[in-house]
């Protein structure tokens, strides 16, 4: 990966979650939903088996998982970290946001 992928990744993952996380705690009235939820989706990135497998063989899933987020690469966990940075920012916007009177819905 050259760096300027590795910029726009940043960038892209940034403004893809806080679009996201804006939109959900909009809609759901609650600051902190998709920064609980994230983990949960990088799960998934880094994983290469069907979700299912999480339910019908959790012994195998889980520590496969696991041993594959362990072996991430530096580069690999800023963008997930960028992602995770831009939910809890839209977190921080929705809550200034509310406190200065404005109301989405």
């Amino acid at each position: 990966m050259n760096i300027i992928q590795f910029f726009v990744s940043i960038l892209l993952f940034f403004v893809l979650f806080f679009g996201i996380s804006f939109l959900l705690n909009m809609l759901l009235r609650s600051s902190w939903v998709m920064s609980f939820v994230y983990p949960v989706i990088v799960l998934f990135i880094v994983d290469d088996f069907p979700w299912t497998e999480y339910f019908s063989q959790p012994t195998t899933s889980f520590p496969t998982v696991f041993a594959k987020l362990v072996n991430l690469q530096v580069v690999d966990i800023l963008i997930l970290a960028s992602g995770l940075a831009g939910t809890i920012v839209a977190g921080l916007v929705i809550r200034w946001l509310r406190k200065n009177g404005y109301q989405m819905f």
